[in-house]
């Protein structure tokens, strides 16, 4: 990894999107805009006042199809998609205005936001970027669900899911440290079962879900084919977890294993672990571009024979 990917950025310019709320099926308008370093990123609903909603942990609202943001009662929705986009650019300072309660859900994968942050640039700022580097395993147990996050250098993710048929069982392994997101995770989009609508709908769900924007699966498989990769259902998992963990506050340096989980496991993860201070500690440099013990102290051993000749 190049020394300069150490520094915080940000786009180099504004970005507009519109489109349509996955739950709400209202209509949004939100922009993108360049934060200056260290201010990370804040959501602020300009339909209420510019009301500002910051993506960490302790702003996490109730999570069930979605994750969503609350602060003194005022609410943002379905924040997973862009979070995710941003940790896997390498974005880390970001306004983004909307006027509605929830992030347009766009064709249901990050892909729209990568392609826009490719063509407008990101540009690097002067603060050095901090990690979260995970000093211990912390896990979360649920029936037969799990999640854990584990020390290790980069930012390595092993997502199982199993869900039922057409999708069965899938697995998905891959370390961000690579630079894959744009090209394997980012295209992946949502998806869900043709038998679950009605009953989603009823519930106030998925109101503006479409083909355009979502995996409809029937009973023989997708009805709006093809999919973008055979294993799409994991690599989304996989995206929308990387969207969660943003919540953290700073991209994670450890690796993360994940087992049937989903969105109220993965904040789940984050709220034990930022209760763990012993757990993780804020790095900036990732341990993968530190000299290997060894070396340093070679190098130490060296600079005192000098200094005593």
């Amino acid at each position: 990894m190049a020394q300069h990917e150490h520094v915080e950025q940000t786009i180099a310019e504004a970005i507009d999107f519109t489109g349509v709320g996955l739950h709400s099926g209202v209509q949004v308008s939100m922009r993108l805009l360049p934060a200056p370093g260290g201010s990370g990123i804040v959501f602020r609903r300009t339909d209420l006042d510019n009301f500002e909603i910051a993506a960490i942990g302790r702003n996490v609202a109730k999570v069930s199809y979605a994750t969503s943001l609350m602060r003194q009662g005022v609410l943002i929705s379905t924040t997973e998609h862009l979070l995710s986009a941003l940790i896997g650019m390498g974005v880390d300072n970001l306004i983004i205005e909307v006027d509605n309660l929830e992030v347009p859900i766009l064709d249901g994968s990050a892909l729209p936001y990568v392609e826009a942050f490719q063509q407008v640039g990101i540009r690097q700022q002067r603060r050095k970027r901090e990690y979260i580097r995970i000093l211990k395993p912390v896990e979360v147990r649920e029936g037969n669900k799990f999640i854990g996050v584990y020390p290790g250098s980069g930012y390595a993710i092993d997502y199982t899911i199993d869900f039922p048929a057409p999708i069965g069982r899938q697995s998905a392994s891959i370390d961000l440290a690579a630079e894959t997101y744009g090209t394997f995770i980012a295209p992946a989009r949502t998806f869900g079962y043709k038998v679950d609508e009605q009953r989603l709908r009823d519930m106030g769900l998925i109101r503006g879900a479409s083909e355009e924007n979502a995996i409809i699966l029937g009973k023989n498989g997708p009805e709006n084919g093809p999919l973008r990769f055979g294993d799409e259902y994991v690599r989304h998992k996989v995206l929308d977890l990387i969207g969660d963990l943003a919540l953290a506050g700073h991209r994670i340096e450890g690796r993360v294993v994940a087992e049937r989980a989903g969105h109220a496991m993965h904040t789940a993860l984050v709220s034990r672990l930022m209760k763990d201070r012993a757990a993780w500690e804020l790095a900036r440099v990732p341990v993968e571009d530190e000299e290997p013990a060894q070396v340093r102290q070679a190098a130490r051993l060296h600079r005192a024979v000098l200094q005593g000749a």
